[in-house]
């Protein structure tokens, strides 16, 4: 059974490797779901593994519908990654109604190619999966990342077990994945697994410290991006 782990950084990516993963996904920002990497980040990974990378192109937290200008940004990290030699693509794109895009989906496929191409967990959101599973088999989806449609892996075991009966796509477990519910996956006709296999270290005292963390930017239902009207009274306030 293949197991792939999302790592956050350089380190995660080599402790996966030593620890016996097939191949890794890269990317930053584990706490809104992962986002694209930094180039820096790619390329020493590039440097010093030799399992096989897929890189996460998420332009950003919150939702899977993208403008013109993010969807302009994952073409270029796609094109990024294809330079530098990595193994595949995880990425996609849906509607505001949460249906499938199929249109910008399958043009990531189709540049993404010879790469690797998994579609992620925005499939969680859509409302038709078995619709959606035979859209992304047609447009060349090799790997789809899901939970099921449950908060984790394990409550829609089911789901995903019945799904995998229906695809020629490796469907491959995510969210919740840990030591004491692994072999259910296997167990259940599953071909791969996903786990961050997360631990805390490097501790620093807040004490004192003012967050730096902000809630007014996280928010999945809405993009927060600088507003121009504000900018403009400030710039002309101080001229």
């Amino acid at each position: 059974m293949l197991v792939e782990v999302c790592a956050n950084s350089l380190q995660s990516a080599l402790n996966g490797q030593r620890s016996g993963a097939h191949r890794i996904e890269l990317c930053s920002e584990l706490g809104v779901g992962g986002i694209s990497p930094s180039h820096g980040l790619l390329t020493l990974v590039r440097e010093q593994l030799t399992i096989p990378i897929h890189v996460l192109i998420r332009p950003r937290s919150g939702h899977f519908t993208y403008s013109e200008s993010e969807f302009q940004v994952m073409m270029a990290n796609i094109a990024f990654c294809k330079e530098l030699g990595v193994e595949g693509i995880v990425s996609g794109v849906l509607k505001a109604d949460s249906t499938l895009d199929l249109e910008r989906t399958r043009e990531l496929v189709e540049w993404a190619k010879p790469l690797h191409f998994t579609f992620h967990r925005a499939f969680d959101w859509v409302h038709h999966p078995e619709t959606v599973l035979k859209q992304l088999e047609g447009m060349g989806v090799d790997t789809v990342l899901t939970s099921g449609k449950q908060t984790t892996a394990e409550k829609g075991l089911e789901n995903l077990r019945k799904w995998q009966k229906t695809t020629k796509m490796t469907l491959m477990a995510g969210g919740g994945v840990n030591p004491e519910n692994a072999m259910r996956f296997k167990e259940a006709g599953l071909y791969a697994l996903h786990l961050s296999g997360t631990a805390f270290g490097n501790k620093v005292s807040l004490d004192q410290k003012i967050s730096m963390n902000s809630s007014k930017h996280l928010a999945e239902h809405h993009v927060a991006v600088t507003n121009s009207e504000v900018v403009r009274q400030i710039v002309q306030l101080v001229k």
